[in-house]
């Protein structure tokens, strides 16, 4: 047996989208493109912003000599300047280019953060429902997952988290907005869990990081505004991307900022560059660094993905459906109306809808759908969470 247990047993355990994809693929070829409802994965349909193209364009047509070499491996200082200008402008700390490291996407952040924390069999707290890849990447780093479930409005439970912890434990992940809830934490929350943390830190005497990761930070509705992790808690990273905010996943550009006042600020920044490099990815691209610089204050269309929010909560509500209104992202995380969430969402994919079982969040008995798709595809799979709901006598 040539591959390893450990990664055949990860594949099984974290590969739900993959496979939805691939049922979908199927689907597809067997009954048209436009006759499947594919809501499985977060690959936003919109556009790039017309001031990114236009920034990419101009460099394209006048390009600065020596721009697609080697740069540092922290990434150009003038492109870490606008991060840390936007991060300033969002939360009031004084970030300056010395706090951040670009990076390939938000993954090759959260990578690079946990090779500089974890020593082998360090613990790192993470919130069910999560992104399905933490427990992944705290794994290629030698540390521990310990896994705390949310209450059902899927906020944290600060009481067990405090139980969690342990004299090995070494970070906490934060996801708000979440993926695949769509929740955001609140400012209280967030204050509370920081102040937890800060008297757990002198009981140990051992610094505990949150690594606040949010790629969606900017997607927020009801006129809320981000938290920042970082006008709370010390020993705070945030990681981020602009694979949501500028309509950008395939380019892989994003970014680790460390809190100007974390213990021991220089050597941590100097790990997180160091790992940078050494996990393979060297830098974050050179053409995606001088594109984003100029266009930090630019968000796509936030309105847009509020609106197909209020559509679909609205419509599934209306079927029957738990679902906890989303505040931001673009996902939703409805109840399963059986406690076989698999067997639901293949129910589902007969009526050629395709959504993600909770079971890949580390919470069964859940859904997720993806809503960043084109109008046409979310009103037609309305018919088929409707034909479901009856089936399962959510409504008549």
């Amino acid at each position: 047996m040539s591959m390893s247990e450990n990664i055949r047993q990860q594949m099984v355990q974290g590969s739900w989208i993959r496979r939805m994809f691939e049922e979908g693929a199927a689907l597809k070829a067997l009954h048209g493109v436009d006759k499947v409802c594919d809501l499985s994965l977060g690959n936003p349909i919109v556009e790039p912003p017309a001031e990114f193209r236009a920034e990419l364009c101009r460099l394209v047509e006048n390009p600065v000599p020596g721009m697609h070499r080697y740069m540092a491996n922290a990434g150009y200082e003038e492109t870490r300047a606008a991060v840390a200008r936007q991060l300033e402008n969002e939360t009031g700390v004084a970030v300056s280019a010395r706090d951040i490291c670009m990076t390939v996407g938000a993954s090759g952040a959260m990578n690079s953060v946990l090779k500089t924390l974890l020593d082998p069999g360090d613990e790192v707290i993470v919130l069910a429902p999560y992104f399905v890849e933490f427990l992944a990447y705290i794994d290629n780093h030698g540390g521990r997952p310990r896994v705390v479930r949310t209450g059902p409005d899927f906020m944290p439970d600060i009481d067990a988290v405090e139980a969690a912890v342990s004299a090995r434990t070494k970070a906490i992940v934060l996801n708000s907005p979440n993926n695949p809830s769509g929740v955001v934490y609140p400012e209280h929350l967030i204050a509370d869990l920081s102040a937890m943390l800060s008297r757990k830190e002198k009981e140990l005497d051992r610094e505990l990081y949150i690594i606040s990761d949010e790629p969606y930070r900017r997607i927020v509705f009801d006129g809320l505004k981000p938290v920042s992790v970082f006008n709370h808690y010390r020993n705070s990273i945030v990681i981020s991307s602009h694979s949501k905010d500028l309509a950008l996943p395939g380019e892989r550009i994003g970014y680790a900022a460390l809190n100007p006042a974390a213990e021991e600020h220089d050597e941590i920044m100097a790990g997180i560059i160091y790992s940078n490099r050494i996990l393979g990815f060297v830098n974050a691209p050179a053409l995606m660094q001088h594109a984003v610089r100029a266009v930090q204050h630019i968000t796509v269309s936030v309105p847009d993905y509020e609106r197909k929010r209020n559509m679909l909560y609205g419509a599934l509500t209306e079927m029957g459906y738990e679902v906890v209104r989303p505040q931001g992202a673009f996902y939703m995380f409805p109840k399963s109306p059986v406690e076989d969430d698999v067997e639901f969402v293949h129910e589902l994919l007969s009526l050629l809808v395709l959504v993600v079982p909770g079971q890949g969040f580390g919470s069964p008995g859940h859904f997720r759908i993806s809503y960043c798709v084109d109008d046409r595809t979310l009103d037609n799979s309305l018919e088929g969470f409707r034909k479901a709901a009856v089936r399962y006598g959510l409504t008549r």
